[in-house]
């Protein structure tokens, strides 16, 4: 079973017991997020779209952390201007507990 789960301005597919990655949630360590704007869900049969209005999926939040840093630099040729500029992406760790739809 899986589903097909929206945050962030991004799609992730997640079974339960997977860990995941998603933009930064403003939420605790320890505590449970619900995430309702779910595309899709796949039991016995795939449900896309009205079919999968009222699934949710739930899980814990792991850990909220920052990513690798990206290494921005900008130049341009013979006039001298160049520009160095780091990043680090802010990020929640989420475990998929329960699939309900």
């Amino acid at each position: 079973m899986y589903a097909i789960i929206a945050t962030g301005g991004k799609q992730y597919k997640v079974s339960e017991g997977d860990v995941i990655r998603v933009e930064k949630l403003d939420v605790e360590e320890g505590s449970s997020v619900t995430f309702d704007q779910v595309l899709a869900v796949s039991d016995n049969g795939l449900k896309v779209g009205a079919d999968a209005k009222g699934a949710t999926v739930t899980g814990t939040v792991e850990k909220q952390g920052k990513g690798k840093k990206i290494i921005v630099y900008k130049y341009k040729r013979k006039s001298g201007y160049h520009k160095k500029n780091g990043h680090r992406q802010a990020y929640t760790q989420v475990k998929i507990d329960k699939i309900n739809g």
